[in-house]
Parts: C-alpha cells; sequence; structure tokens
C-alpha cells in the first residue's frame, strides 16, 4: 500500500473513495465536486468512520456551485457496497487511521489531505458559510491537482 502524499503517483485512477469523520460535511463534498469534475468512468464514493447527519450548510455551499447530494445521506465505511478503490483519500486523522487499519495488506494507494472541520466555525450565517467555502475551496483545488488529468497549458497572449 502507498501512501504518497499530495502530488503523488498520477496514474489513471478508476475508482476513488474519500473518507472522513462522519461523512457529513468533507467527504460527501469531495464525492460531489469529484462527480462534477472527473470523466463518468470514473467510480467516486465516500465514507465516514461514525454515524453522521446530513450537514445543510454542506447542501447550500454545493448549491452555489451548481452542485447537489440529492437525497443521499451519510454512510459508514463498513456500510460500503463495494470495497476495492483504487485510491483512498482520508480527511481527518481518525479516518486515516481507521483506513490504514481495514486496508492491511490490500493493494491500494491511501493519501491523506488534512481538511479542516468547519462546522467548528462561529459567527454570523455568512461567516460559517465562509469556512465552508473555504473548505470546499480547498478540497476542490487537491482534486485538481491530484486527480485531473495534466492538461495543456493555456497559449501565451500573443503581442
Amino acid at each position: 500500500m502507498s501512501a504518497a502524499g499530495e502530488g503523488g503517483d498520477k496514474r489513471r485512477i478508476s475508482s476513488v473513495l474519500f473518507v472522513c469523520g462522519m461523512n457529513a460535511i468533507r467527504s460527501p463534498m469531495a464525492e460531489a465536486l469529484a462527480r462534477s469534475l472527473l470523466p463518468p468512468s470514473v467510480y467516486v464514493a465516500s465514507a465516514g468512520v461514525r454515524d453522521g447527519q446530513r450537514d445543510p450548510f454542506v447542501d447550500s455551499v454545493l448549491a452555489e456551485k451548481g452542485l447537489s447530494l440529492g437525497d443521499r445521506r451519510p454512510q459508514r465505511l463498513e456500510d460500503l457496497e463495494d470495497s476495492y478503490f483504487d485510491l483512498i483519500v482520508t480527511m481527518a486523522p481518525e479516518a486515516h487511521h481507521a483506513v490504514l487499519d481495514a486496508t492491511g495488506t490490500a493493494s491500494v494507494d491511501v493519501e491523506f489531505w488534512p481538511m479542516p472541520d468547519p462546522s467548528v466555525a462561529t459567527g454570523s450565517r455568512e461567516q460559517i458559510l465562509e469556512a465552508y467555502r473555504a473548505v470546499c475551496s480547498r478540497i476542490d483545488d487537491h482534486i485538481r491537482k491530484r486527480l485531473l488529468p495534466d492538461q495543456a497549458a493555456p497559449p501565451a497572449p500573443k503581442d
């Protein structure tokens, strides 16, 4: 098993699993973003290590991007129907340890993308939403850097 970090091996990924604590904020955001960015041939899922409740701030932030979780509910790692993935991305320390324990000697790449928990944000509704937006943007950046094929640089402007 590889624990390649950010910017690791860029071989083609056909399935990716995002895992966080309760599958309520970071991993479902990552799932929705990855589904919107990656080709439909890439299987994308998310899970948590503990039971969680859907977070309405996630729905608001994804809606701003034209994305939706639909009627999807948080699920635990052990509830997944499919357990084989080319890449498992963990987004919280407890998720990383749980995935490493669960995968054992399996041939799967496990990467840790530490993401802050925006649910600890305080202040006005707008300030809390900004914390969620920041995490969403950070996840989007990681997905683009790690999972999208290298794209040609835009042509230089002509004089």
